[in-house]
């Protein structure tokens, strides 16, 4: 039996089963049996033709009411009837959303014409910043067309990512925004464009879209960098002072307008040598040899082409694409310049009409430095040879240190002239102020001062004589003056100060700590200035190890600041440095002082440490003469704050090296002198003795004596012994700790 014979063996009981109740339940059957024919797929033409059939069958039997089984056959057909009309609603829907379909296509097409047709690149974003839509213009402008669709963050023609994110955020927050960005374009040039985006909000809380525009600014902003960077660039580089820094504002300048990454600069010498290679950017050349084989035939080539006129130089891995451009910036052929790109690109007629504007004030600029360059070095050249020696006396340290820009020569020296055995002569000046009319009053004045002193007057009167000198030379007027003679016997020093700054003193004295004084005592007016009173004059002694400097007001003077600070700050530092080595010392303070850019006007100064005189004892070599020594021995050490414990060990050394002058060195001979010199230098003491008598080997087995010589070696940081035909001498070191 099919599912169909039984859905009529059921329809069938249950039509008779209502005709005989009449009920709701029995009634309610014939409604699930409809929807059981609507799920079979039973026809209705069937279920109507069985019921006559059915009424046909039962009329035989007993009287049917036809009306109450129409009710049932109703009740059965009613979900076959909405099942009906359910689909021709949605047919009609169909037919209806087909054809709004059909009109959003021909919609559609006719958008994507009209946006093809703008003039200015179109663009849709969704909420990830991916474009995920684009027009013709916006390919042609950027080289990016649909075929790469879609183009995810951060896209491939970007530059500035930081700062296209920023705007980004800015049209979330605000729903819109216009700015301009540079671009990569695909085929590697760089271009500006003025973007204007808005963002879609969906009113169901849907994900956002962004819709804009993109619209080529190229021109008009390389216009406006190009008389941007060529006015810069003029006002940079006409006080510019040197190849290096034309470079470096040449490559700020044309870093963003032309994509430049590096500047070189080549620059032939008039006879023969190597060119000179100026860089600024990465990679650095460091000298001709080095440079890149291709990039040196560049140069030689550019020799021979028109100056100041821009050649591009095409790239090998890059056909039609240039890697730089190269040009002369003089007719005699001997400077050339090249401008290193990004990365390989179709250089524009705009960037070719830059790079000449460029050259023209880059060739003036490069004639300007070397002009200054050479000014420069012949300035420094007379300067130095109008200052004293490099090497001083014993003890002092000096230094010159010129201004930033050293081009101008200054009117500031120093001078350390010995006048005899012990007296030395220091002066250090000023004059008011600067080129060579400041450097001729002051090569005047030092020449007088140097005379001056071989004189062996007092500083006072010094002093006088040079003011008198100064009056008869132009311009010499207010010129400062510190002049002082220092006695390296005794430590003495005296001074008279012509309105320069204070000497500054760092005084150490036995177990106590280091005191700064300033040397203001003998202090006047300066040079050539009318007075009426007779110039002053101190002193001041000096102990062993005490510090003394002298400069010029450029090492502490500062704008806005108080003398006073910088001659605290000079007193901070020699306080500090009282270990070092002298020049090491005046190493420190210039370093130390100098300001974050350079000093702004010339410093001269000379820095000394007072070391004790020297001691020489010359006695005959008699056994009598060993106490006096050892006396004199032990005050001279004391006086070169030697402690007590290694004041003796030197003093037991130095008796036995004695003793053995007196017991060998004459031994069998007429009885001659010994002769003992002492000098205290930076951490050191140094002793020679010397005698002219004969050396006598050490025993082989000396038994109880012959210990001298172990025990000197031993208690002696090094010890030398020189035995000669004509004398035996003894050098031999102390190390003293440090301070």
């Amino acid at each position: 039996m099919t599912y169909t014979d039984e859905f009529h063996d059921q329809y069938r009981a249950a039509l008779r089963n209502y005709l005989a109740t009449r009920d709701e339940d029995s009634l309610a059957v014939g409604h699930e049996l409809g929807r059981r024919a609507l799920q079979e797929q039973i026809s209705m033409l069937d279920i109507i033709e069985n019921t006559f059939w059915l009424l046909d069958e039962f009329s035989k039997t007993e009287p049917v009411d036809r009306g109450t089984a129409l009710e049932f056959v109703l009740q059965t057909l009613a979900p076959l009837d909405v099942a009906t009309r359910g689909f021709i609603d949605g047919t009609r829907r169909y037919a209806q959303e087909r054809a709004r379909a059909e009109d959003l296509a021909d919609r559609d097409r006719f958008r994507t014409a009209l946006v093809n047709s703008l003039q200015e690149g179109f663009f849709v974003a969704d909420e990830h910043g991916a474009v995920v839509e684009v027009n013709n213009a916006f390919a042609d402008i950027l080289g990016y067309g649909e075929d790469g669709l879609p183009y995810p963050w951060p896209q491939p023609w970007l530059v500035d990512r930081e700062g296209t994110y920023t705007e980004q955020q800015r049209v979330r927050d605000q729903g819109s925004a216009e700015y301009e960005i540079p671009v990569r374009h695909q085929d590697g040039h760089l271009a500006w464009v003025a973007v204007s985006i808005n963002a879609v909000r969906e009113p169901d809380g849907g994900a956002d879209m962004y819709v804009g525009t993109v619209r080529d600014v190229t021109a008009q902003r390389a216009f406006a960098a190009r008389e941007s960077a060529v006015m810069r660039l003029a006002t940079s580089v006409s006080v510019a002072k040197s190849v290096a820094e034309v470079l470096e504002i040449t490559l700020e300048e044309s870093r963003s307008a032309v994509d430049v990454h590096r500047v070189v600069a080549v620059m032939w010498p008039a006879g023969e040598g190597e060119p000179t290679v100026v860089v600024a950017g990465d990679p650095p050349e460091s000298n001709w040899r080095t440079m890149e084989p291709t990039l040196r035939e560049i140069f030689q080539d550019a020799r021979h082409q028109l100056p100041l006129t821009a050649k591009t130089v095409g790239s090998p891995d890059s056909p039609g694409r240039a890697r730089g451009l190269v040009a002369m910036l003089s007719g005699a052929g001997d400077v050339a310049l090249w401008l290193e790109l990004g990365s390989p690109r179709w250089v524009s007629a705009e960037d070719k009409l830059l790079v000449t504007m460029l050259i023209g004030h880059l060739s003036l600029a490069i004639q300007h430095v070397r002009q200054f360059e050479a000014a420069r070095v012949t300035s420094m050249t007379l300067q130095r040879a109008m200052l004293p020696p490099m090497t001083p006396p014993p003890g002092f340290a000096v230094r010159y240190e010129p201004a930033v820009p050293p081009l101008e020569i200054g009117g500031d020296w120093y001078d350390v002239l010995p006048i005899d055995d012990r007296r030395i002569g220091i002066v250090v000046g000023d004059c008011v102020g600067r080129g060579l009319p400041a450097a001729a009053i002051m090569g005047q004045l030092r020449s007088s001062a140097r005379a001056l002193l071989l004189t062996g007057a007092k500083p006072a009167v010094l002093l006088e004589q040079l003011d008198a000198a100064a009056s008869l030379i132009p311009d010499a007027y207010c010129t400062t003056v510190f002049l002082a003679i220092l006695d390296t016997g005794t430590g003495v020093l005296e001074y008279s100060n012509a309105g320069h700054m204070p000497a500054v003193l760092v005084r150490t004295e036995a177990g106590s700590p280091p005191e700064t004084l300033l040397l203001t005592n003998a202090s006047s007016v300066p040079l050539a200035v009318r007075r009426n009173e007779t110039r002053p004059q101190a002193a001041e002694a000096l102990y062993p190890g005490s510090m003394l400097m002298w400069f010029t007001d450029g090492l502490v003077e500062r704008r806005h600041e108080s003398i006073d600070d910088g001659l605290a700050r000079v007193a901070d530092v020699l306080t500090d440095a009282i270990g070092l080595p002298i020049s090491a010392v005046a190493d420190a303070v210039l370093e130390q002082l100098a300001p974050a850019g350079g000093y702004d006007d010339d410093v001269a100064m000379v820095v000394y440490r007072h070391q004790l005189a020297p001691l020489r004892i010359e006695a005959e070599a008699t056994a009598e003469n060993l106490a006096p020594v050892r006396r004199a021995l032990t005050s001279w050490l004391r006086a070169a704050d030697v402690s007590d414990l290694q004041a003796a060990d030197i003093v037991l050394v130095i008796s036995e090296a004695c003793t053995n002058c007196v017991e060998h060195a004459y031994q069998g001979h007429e009885v001659g002198t010994m002769l003992l010199e002492m000098t205290a230098t930076d951490g050191e003491i140094r002793a020679r003795i010397t005698d002219s008598g004969t050396w006598k080997p050490p025993a082989a087995d000396p038994g109880n004596g012959g210990r001298g010589l172990p025990l000197m070696k031993v208690m002696s940081e090094s010890m030398r012994i020189d035995d000669r035909p004509d004398g035996t001498t003894i050098d031999i070191i102390f190390r003293l700790p440090r301070g």
